[in-house]
């Protein structure tokens, strides 16, 4: 298990308690980036030597992938933040329902296995439901590689065509700058015969750390980070000692509750040009930001309005688009966010609205007039980054807050209400044996809505 609390079993039972209107100050810890971990996690999967991984944070995701891995007969040690993975004895098999259906990143096996083992077998995945991710970039870039895939009964079959034992290099042009597909190509093109060159490549940070790595390994990527990446595929890959990159959605996560409460701390240790976009829109927005080495100052003041629409990197994070809400239902003006990402990424107008904010939705568009004061609510969480949304206005508000969904919140944040105690926030976590039962405040999808065949 790499959650040590036995409580985060029962994370549907919890909530966090915020007494409002605090000031942050102080130093937080960034811990590694949960995106990154967890297809470093599917990329030890390509090697029979031992694969260690430092920085891992200590999240619900990171537990679930590492289970996978289990399955699979991967023999994982951990030790606070570190991971040593031995992948020498896998046996290859279908990848129960039940472990791959709250995580999307499990479907990044598929790449791993089918290259190395000829074959794969995943079920589609789970996840927050913020909206389509289809898979349709990551199974025509397998085909094009040299795969024959079947989708029965919601399982993705895959194999190597023919009697050939290894993937083949090729060139992939994507559709669009998916993360998922772009991590889920490169690994499978690192132990394919040939050349492999991927087009309209996705640029993320987390993309970068895996082809750090997997060059680590022996493999021979060039031009991570760019549109265009190319991949000489190798026989072979051998293990390493690989630390994952800080986590810039929580970086920012902190850095915009410090602006929401016109505050000062300082943030660290960071890769500040993984932030840029952020840092540059809360300096925009009032707040003083100081870089200095891996660290990030920022002094909160006065908070003005700026839009902001979501892009995939080095754009603005559609991770930090609610955050980013909450903060600018504050400002002085008026502010328009535009959701550019997911088309279901709005959960949180309604609940914001609840707590006296004055935003008007119009599809994936809010339109926001800053208000004064908010007030403390009991409200439910539907993802992730709603989830982190709602504890900034807690912060803010008036009064005290009880914000429950506690299973999405710790799917992607370290020990979060533990860094805001630290930094002075009034907040407490209560378990308790009945859940929320007023589902006025809940927000959730129509499941009609929802498609089908969705992966990271």
């Amino acid at each position: 298990m790499i959650c040590v609390s036995k409580n985060k079993s029962y994370l549907k039972s919890q909530n966090l308690k915020i007494f409002g209107q605090c000031k942050l100050n102080g130093i937080v810890e960034i811990s590694g980036a949960k995106n990154s971990a967890l297809v470093l996690l599917a990329a030890s999967l390509l090697t029979n030597e031992r694969i260690v991984l430092q920085n891992v944070p200590r999240l619900t995701d990171i537990e679930k992938m590492a289970n996978i891995l289990r399955n699979l007969g991967v023999k994982i040690i951990e030790k606070n933040n570190e991971l040593e993975i031995d992948s020498q004895n896998i046996s290859i098999k279908e990848l129960p329902y039940e472990l791959v259906n709250g995580l999307r990143a499990s479907f990044f096996c598929i790449g791993p296995l089918l290259s190395k083992f000829g074959e794969a077998t995943v079920p589609l995945p789970g996840g927050c439901n913020i909206g389509s991710r289809p898979i349709d970039e990551h199974i025509n870039g397998l085909k094009a590689l040299g795969a024959k895939i079947i989708i029965e009964e919601e399982i993705v079959k895959a194999n190597i065509k023919g009697d050939k034992s290894r993937l083949i290099g090729t060139h992939i042009k994507l559709k669009c700058p998916s993360v998922g597909a772009t991590e889920t190509l490169i690994m499978a093109a690192s132990l394919a015969k040939g050349r492999t060159t991927i087009e309209n490549a996705a640029r993320e940070p987390e993309i970068q750390d895996l082809c750090q790595m997997l060059n680590k390994m022996g493999a021979k990527i060039y031009d991570s980070g760019k549109e265009k990446i190319i991949i000489d595929g190798v026989s072979k890959l051998c293990g390493c000692t690989h630390k994952v990159i800080p986590d810039r959605i929580e970086a920012g996560t902190f850095l915009i509750a410090a602006a929401a409460t016109s505050s000062s701390i300082t943030i660290s240790p960071v890769i500040p040009n993984h932030l840029e976009a952020v840092t540059n829109k809360l300096q925009e927005s009032g707040s003083k930001i100081t870089i200095k080495g891996n660290s990030i100052t920022i002094n909160g003041n006065k908070i003005k309005s700026v839009d902001i629409e979501t892009a995939p990197f080095p754009g603005f994070p559609t991770d930090l688009q609610a955050p980013f809400t909450t903060l600018m239902a504050i400002a002085n003006g008026e502010s328009k966010i535009t959701e550019t990402i997911f088309e279901n990424r709005m959960n949180h107008v309604h609940l914001l609205n609840k707590m006296g904010a004055n935003i008007k939705l119009n599809k994936n568009i809010a339109n926001i007039k800053g208000v004064k004061k908010i007030k403390g609510m009991d409200l439910v969480g539907s993802d992730l980054r709603s989830s982190a949304a709602l504890i900034i206005a807690g912060i803010i508000a008036e009064g005290t807050s009880t914000i429950s969904g506690l299973e999405h919140l710790d799917r992607g944040y370290e020990n979060f209400e533990s860094k805001l105690k630290i930094l002075g926030i009034k907040i407490t976590r209560e378990f308790n044996k009945k859940t929320l039962k007023n589902k006025e405040f809940k927000t959730s999808s129509d499941p009609s809505d929802i498609p089908r065949y969705k992966a990271a």
